[in-house]
């Protein structure tokens, strides 16, 4: 063989060295999309509309969704987990349920990098504002005595933001509203400022409730605990039109870093 078939030879046993190599890292573990885990909390104090939210989730391929119970927190089973969602009921009848070591519990797993949905009830869990919740938004909630004020569809105002990380093909969405929380910034120093998402832009005011303090309050939000991520819906996008119920998926990856 000649010195210049030879070199060719060379030539090209490097190339094809380099297109296997390349195939190969393309193919490695860390460049394949991993499921999210996705651990919904269903205890006492959670609505039995969970049902539906869990089949919704279960519909997208990229989640792994599991229930945990307040007994599962507490002995450590979100430490397999991307992403806790505490769904629509009581906030203060989910946060019994979880006693105090596993409000703890979740306190650590967003701290220390896991992601939280929060859905109405979840949201009021996850506010500043109660000595039972678990001061993980730096919320405040407005017009706390009149917190059963109707249900219904409402009006949600998107900020840009918002609207481009929902995905959402309008800044102005229905959603059904159950008695979420309406809320505000709490101010505390040691909790970031939390980013509004979206307002309330029409209201509900039954039972009672004045007219007038709806509109304008946060009503989607997102921020950081720590180094773990914090979404909260206040209003069911779950429970809305299927374009709206595609939020909550949108709301997931983002809490899970994705």
């Amino acid at each position: 063989m000649s010195f210049r078939r030879f070199a060719s030879f060379v030539v090209a046993l490097a190339l094809l060295s380099l297109v296997r190599l390349s195939t190969a890292e393309d193919a490695s573990p860390e460049k394949v999309s991993k499921s999210i885990r996705v651990a919904v909390y269903h205890d006492t104090g959670v609505s039995e509309k969970v049902a539906g939210l869990i089949e919704l989730l279960k519909t997208h391929a990229e989640l792994q969704v599991t229930k945990v119970n307040g007994n599962d927190v507490r002995t450590g089973k979100l430490q397999d987990i991307d992403v806790v969602l505490f769904p629509g009921g009581s906030g203060s009848g989910e946060a019994k349920s979880l006693e105090e070591a596993g409000r703890n519990e979740v306190r650590s797993f967003v701290d220390r990098g896991g992601g939280y949905l929060g859905i109405c009830a979840g949201a009021y869990l996850a506010s500043a504002d109660y000595d039972w919740s678990l001061h993980i938004l730096d919320a405040t909630v407005l017009d706390r005595a009149h917190w059963a004020r109707g249900s219904g569809d409402v009006e949600v105002s998107l900020t840009t933001t918002g609207q481009k990380l929902l995905g959402a093909n309008s800044d102005r969405q229905t959603i059904l509203y159950w008695q979420g929380p309406l809320l505000a910034p709490a101010g505390k120093s040691e909790i970031p400022d939390y980013e509004t998402l979206g307002t309330f832009a029409t209201e509900i005011a039954k039972n009672g409730a004045p007219k007038g303090v709806m509109p304008g309050p946060t009503a989607i939000a997102r921020g950081t605990f720590g180094t773990g991520r914090v979404f909260c819906f206040s209003p069911h996008p779950e429970r809305s039109e299927p374009a709206v119920q595609g939020h909550v998926l949108k709301a997931i990856q983002w809490a899970a870093g994705r």
